[in-house]
């Protein structure tokens, strides 16, 4: 497992701290589990590019 610092500006620390309280996730959890599905949406979005997104229809997937 990596251990990370992460900066985040004071007038977002709270919003944050609060959508996780309200997800019922610690704050280091929320934080993975937006990193992991920016990180599916920019692939998805790279395949879209390369018109490989089609392939995926119908799979029950959405953007």
């Amino acid at each position: 497992m990596t251990v990370m610092t992460l900066r985040m500006p004071d007038d977002v620390d709270a919003s944050v701290r609060q959508a996780a309280a309200a997800a019922g996730l610690s704050l280091n959890a929320y934080i993975v589990r937006a990193a992991q599905r920016a990180a599916v949406l920019d692939a998805a979005r790279q395949l879209a590019s390369l018109g490989l997104g089609d392939d995926l229809c119908g799979e029950g997937d959405t953007l």
